[in-house]
């Protein structure tokens, strides 16, 4: 498994092998052992897959508060994304710096997202799949976000003539209203 990390602690990209002939390839996407070697343990409790049939919607960024806060390993099964995770623990020498990278099919790279991050990606063309396995269940009562395209954060989003958001994720605070929901 090829593994990359990043300035920002607690951010890993991996990408399983994929054992390939004239009829396709097979790779494990999940492997707990290989997997916890590269920092990313889990445990799962849920599997989640999103369609965006859109080029240029925008999911997230999203989080949730403790004591339901996820962790989240994402990968693109159809299609292709811009992937952002926000560091949005409290005395972190990188709060409000964002980690912004492109997964697609083809390759096949993960990211691990942990605990104490926002969450958010845009899809580069249409109709994209993402799947992505999470350490808590959704929590309604502890759903938090940050608006996608707060100044503040500098993310690099692509180029479109206009982002395709939910009513929710429009309305989503600022890094500066958002304070410290993950304290030490």
């Amino acid at each position: 498994m090829d593994v990359r990390r990043f300035e920002i602690d607690g951010l890993v990209m991996v990408k399983p092998r994929r054992f390939g002939d004239e009829r396709g390839w097979f790779s494990e996407t999940w492997n707990a052992e290989k997997h916890a070697e590269a920092g990313i343990a889990g445990p799962f409790v849920q599997d989640n897959q999103s369609l965006s049939r859109v080029q240029g919607t925008v999911r997230g960024l999203h989080f949730q508060l403790q004591p339901a806060a996820q962790g989240k390993l994402v990968r693109v099964i159809r299609g292709r994304i811009l992937d952002v995770a926000v560091d949005l623990r409290e005395g972190s020498a990188t709060y409000g710096r964002h980690v912004a990278v492109e997964l697609d099919a083809e390759e096949g790279w993960q990211l691990w997202v942990p605990v104490g991050f926002a969450h958010g990606f845009c899809t580069l063309v249409p109709d994209t799949e993402i799947a992505y396995k999470v350490t808590a269940p959704y929590s309604p009562a502890h759903d938090r976000g940050l608006l996608w395209n707060d100044p503040a954060l500098g993310i690099p989003w692509p180029d479109f003539a206009g982002a395709v958001l939910s009513d929710k994720d429009g309305k989503l605070p600022i890094l500066a209203e958002v304070g410290n929901p993950f304290p030490r």
